[in-house]
């Protein structure tokens, strides 16, 4: 379902900036019988059934449920979810919800340090902007996920004062706690920014890419009318109001240009109020939450998908729109330099101006549309969850390895 993919490389020509640290090269069955590592507990703030679960809690699916078909038993230890049961299996790997969306990060330490959970051999933790502090309670092999920092979104998703605490908390009260501690990030941008932002070491911060559900590939052509498509949480981090801004302006070249909107989120009412205010509602569609064929589709008759957000790891439906053959337009920040290879499989924007101008360079010109839908095409390629799961194995391990 829609409601996971708030988020989604490099140019052909450039090496692979994917970390292997010391373990020989191997399958992921090879890394699980060398690390002797057969359990792992996965900490996150959100479960990927979660309402507002986005790219965080798809990437730690996709490796989760490969690391336990290759044999590992996988607890992942989230959130509560109104409606649904604290515990449960999904595809092989064991889910515990429990406490709310604060109570989670002491209650899980909690547990960990007790044992509820059962034995582990692995703590592997995703920091998404608040951490768990693994480093202070655990003492065997561990790794965290962390795929951006936050700093740009704490003021528009939490009131000053906790958005103050929050900002300090991430960039400087924990980041000296995971010092040779291996940290897997999305991008090389994004690897940059957390060297820069949160002080963390060279040494420590690996580059695994995320990978592309084979679900996402072309089949047939895109709608004749230009449409625009955006997908992801409705926030104010996802900088959609922005994404309105560009196409009223775009409209004024191309006039037919439409745009669809797929996902939900608190600002739905805003967005439509906004999308009012700029006299284009006639144009704009909300879909709100879709399935994953649904979704394909809507990849598929889009002339160009778009963001405007503000923060990024990775951009994951940029690059699953790649694989449809549909080019992006968005903005230029860490995670989406790497998502797209501007001029190539999309373009890259810096404020609202500049996204209009590229939306209309792209639906405005169907031969510089169909150059980068190849393009697109390419690149995708690129892109497998199978090494993705494989290589964030080979940083885990290292660590067993080391000891």
């Amino acid at each position: 379902m829609v409601g996971r993919y708030d988020f989604s490389g490099m140019t052909d020509d450039r090496p692979l900036h994917v970390s292997r640290p010391g373990l020989p090269v191997g399958g992921l069955g090879d890394l699980l019988a060398t690390s002797g590592i057969r359990r792992v507990h996965v900490l996150a703030w959100r479960d990927l059934d979660d309402p507002e679960a986005g790219g965080s809690e798809l990437h730690a699916h996709e490796v989760m449920l490969r690391w336990a078909a290759a044999g590992v038993e996988v607890t992942a230890r989230t959130s509560e979810v109104a409606g649904l049961p604290p515990d449960h299996v999904r595809d092989g790997y064991r889910v515990v919800r429990r406490a709310g969306r604060y109570g989670v990060f002491p209650a899980a330490v909690l547990a960990e340090v007790g044992r509820r959970h059962g034995p582990r051999d692995a703590v592997v933790e995703v920091w998404n902007g608040v951490p768990f502090l693994s480093p202070v309670w655990s003492r065997g092999p561990r790794m965290v996920f962390q795929h951006h920092h936050h700093g740009a979104m704490w003021p528009l998703v939490l009131p000053p004062l906790r958005a103050w605490f929050g900002s300090l908390l991430e960039r400087r009260l924990a980041p000296p706690f995971y010092r040779g501690t291996p940290i897997v990030t999305l991008s090389a941008s994004s690897r940059q920014d957390l060297l820069a932002n949160l002080g963390h070491r060279p040494e420590d911060v690996h580059v695994v890419e995320p990978g592309i559900h084979s679900r996402f590939r072309p089949d047939g052509e895109p709608e004749a009318v230009p449409l625009v498509l955006s997908v992801g949480r409705l926030m104010p981090s996802k900088g959609v109001d922005r994404l309105l801004e560009a196409v009223s302006l775009a409209r004024q070249s191309v006039h037919d240009l439409r745009l669809e909107i797929v996902g939900e989120g608190p600002e739905e009412g805003v967005l439509r109020q906004r999308a009012a205010d700029l006299g284009i509602s006639q144009a704009v569609r909300f879909r709100g939450r879709i399935d994953d064929q649904a979704l394909v589709s809507a990849y598929r008759r889009a002339t160009v998908v778009a963001s405007a957000s503000v923060s990024e790891g990775w951009g994951m439906t940029l690059t699953e729109a790649a694989a449809c053959g549909t080019p992006a337009v968005a903005s230029d920040i860490d995670g989406h330099r790497d998502a797209i290879q501007h001029g190539t499989s999309g373009l890259l924007a810096a404020d609202s101006a500049g996204i209009a101008a590229a939306l209309v360079e792209v639906a405005g010109n169907p031969a510089r549309r169909s150059e980068l839908a190849a393009g697109a095409i390419r690149m995708a390629a690129r892109f497998d969850w199978d090494r993705t799961a494989t290589e964030a194995f080979r940083v885990l391990a290292s660590r067993a390895d080391r000891r």
